[in-house]
Order: structure tokens, then sequence, then C-alpha cells
């Protein structure tokens, strides 16, 4: 696949440079006796371990469906997300207790202009690393190459707080070497809280893109016969395998041949606009040609939207015959409690209308 090329590409160019910059740091913070700039280089170490881990994640994740793992094996990337977190961390942990030892125990450091212009050189290939990388890993949807990218760039500001210590001990004598290592560890540990956070999160399963959500829903909307679209439930199987389902209003005249066909139609669409596989469509039959049952709509809405934190009703149906009413509700996760409300609105609107059998589901606000 193009995009697995241009992943193991971006991370092997890190991986090169890394080496180049750390091998580097190294021997300049050991000729200076700096461990702020020992300790950048450890940080440039775990960046080549983390673009291994990228290259690995992204051969695993392309393997092919199988019978255990219908759905492929796209999850592998926000797994190697997560272990670059731990590394990172892992490094960030290592490196203050290092800081704190030379913070008791502290050594001068003896700066030469050979080495702070070649950590300032190093400054500059960090930012067009980071950049590079984050840009690509947007372009590519890789969650593993951001995380990369934005720990190069965290690197960059590294580096370049070792020359302003450098230059502050040379010009005054104060050597804040120690102190500045122990606020790069710090800075680390919580890039490293930050990659973890999210890389968790996407495992557990987020919350439905906002400009995917309204984009699919358009594309839904296109089918005249369509006059509402309801549940959008995205289920993430990787970062190029979306997974959904969602409900639509349509007329209640229409044939089961029209309906199976404008399904079909539907699927097919939203695919090829927005790369989404839909694997169920449910129906809200709605009658609009009944006076009545929008008349008894009109009034249940306007009783329910009235409570604060209550987004949508829709799914709306009037069975006179068997004195029956439905329909969905949807609650926002800002109310502190859900189902609280929801027997509150059931009550009330048991109260306007108590010769019908009332059917209301409490919906979840999953996309926008």
């Amino acid at each position: 696949m193009q995009r697995d090329k241009i992943i193991i590409r971006t991370s092997i160019i890190g991986i090169l440079a890394n080496v180049f910059l750390a091998a580097f740091k190294a021997a300049i913070g050991l000729l200076t006796n700096s461990i702020a700039i020992i300790m950048d280089a450890v940080n440039n170490l775990t960046d080549v371990l983390s673009s291994l881990i990228t290259i690995i994640g992204t051969k695993l994740s392309g393997r092919k469906p199988d019978k255990k793992h219908p759905h492929g094996h796209g999850r592998w990337e926000y797994l190697s997300a997560m272990i670059i977190g731990v590394i990172v961390l892992y490094a960030g942990v290592t490196s203050l207790v290092e800081s704190v030892k030379k913070i008791i125990s502290p050594e001068a450091p003896e700066y030469t202009p050979v080495a702070l212009l070649i950590i300032a050189v190093a400054v500059a290939v960090k930012i067009v690393l980071g950049i590079y990388v984050r840009a690509t890993g947007v372009k590519v949807n890789s969650e593993s190459l951001v995380a990369s990218g934005k720990d190069a760039l965290l690197d960059s500001i590294i580096s370049a707080s070792t020359l302003v210590a450098a230059g502050i001990y040379m010009i005054w004598g104060v050597s804040l070497e120690a102190y500045l290592a122990a606020v790069i560890s710090l800075i680390i540990i919580k890039s490293g809280f930050d990659i973890l956070r999210e890389s968790v999160s996407s495992i557990l399963g987020e919350r439905s893109d906002k400009e995917l959500a309204f984009a699919i829903k358009k594309t839904i909307l296109e089918f005249e016969e369509v006059t509402g679209v309801y549940d959008l439930v995205l289920h993430n199987y990787g970062p190029n395998m979306l997974i959904g389902s969602v409900h639509i209003e349509i007329p209640d005249s229409m044939t089961i041949k029209k309906l199976d066909l404008l399904e079909r139609q539907i699927t097919d669409k939203v695919y090829l606009d927005n790369k989404v596989i839909l694997t169920g469509i449910s129906i809200y039959a709605v009658n609009l040609q009944d006076d009545h049952a929008m008349q008894v709509l009109g009034d249940i809405r306007k009783l329910v939207m009235s409570h604060e934190n209550v987004l949508q009703l829709h799914g709306f149906s009037l069975n006179e015959e068997e004195k029956e009413i439905r329909f969905d509700v949807v609650i926002g996760f800002e109310e502190d409690d859900r189902r609280a409300l929801y027997e509150h609105i059931c009550k009330d609107v048991a109260e306007r209308y108590p010769d019908y059998r009332l059917r209301i589901a409490l919906d979840s606000d999953t996309a926008d």
C-alpha cells in the first residue's frame, strides 16, 4: 500500500537523522561534561526506537483480514503509538532521576564554540524533521507519525534550551545544567503522558469526528426520499477502516423494493464520498400526511426540547390503533444524571398523553 510505504520511508528518515544527532550530542555532552546535552542525546535515541516501533506497527496493521480478525489489523497503529508513549515516559523518568543526582552533586560544564554550533545545527534539523514527520502523519492519518513528529518538535525546544543555558554560563558563570535537565525531563514525561492518553483514547473508541459525521449525513440527505439522518455510529478498526450504522427517516409509503434500492445506493455513495462502510441502515417510517400525528409530534417536541441538555427528538411514530407513541430522545453528556432526566421526560409525556402507551428510547450523543 502507498500509505504504508510513506509511513515507513518517513520513519527511516527519522531514524537516520536521530542516530546522527544522538551520536554528535552524546560526544559533545561527554566532552563538555554537560548532563543536559547528554539527556538530549538519550531523548534522540528514544526517537529512534519510536520510529522502529512505527515501522513494526505499520507492517502489522497492514496484514490482511483473517478469520479471527475479519476487520483487519489496523488498530496495531494505535498500539504502536501507545508503546511509543511508554518509551518516552520511561526516558523522561530516567533522565529526571539522573538530573536530580546532578543537582545534589553538581559538576561544572566546559562549553566550546564548536560544540554550541553543532547543537544549533541540531535544533534546525529537529525543527525541519518534526514539521516534516508530523505533516506526513496528518496527511496519511498515522497517529504514530504524528506522535513522532510532535516529539521531534519538542526535542528542538529542548536542544534550544541547552544553548540558552550554555550562554548564561559563559556570560555570567551560573550553571543551570542540572536544573535545565530536570525541566527537560518533566517536559519529556508530559509528552509521554499525552501520547499515551491519545492512543488509549483511540483504542477505547472516541466520538465520531465532527466534520466526517456532517459529511456522511450530508451525503445521505442528498437522496430526496430521506427526510432525516440520525443515530450515526462509527467503529474505528484502524486509520483507514471505519464501519458504521445509521438510522434514516423516510416516508412510510415506500415499497420494500424501492427501500432496498435506496439502502444500496446510500451504502455505495457513502463509501465513495466518505470512505466509510455502512453495515446497517435502520428505518424510521414517517407518515407526513397525517395531520394529527404531526400535531402530536409538534406538541411533544416542544415539551421535550424545553428541558436543558436535550439535544434532539427523532424517530417519532404514532399508532392510533394500538394507542402507542414511540420516539427517541438524545440527551447530552453535559447532563449530570441522564437517566433521571429521561425518566422526567417520560413522566411529562405520560401526563400529557395518558391514553397512550409510550415507547421512549434514550439515545447517546455519539455524533454531531
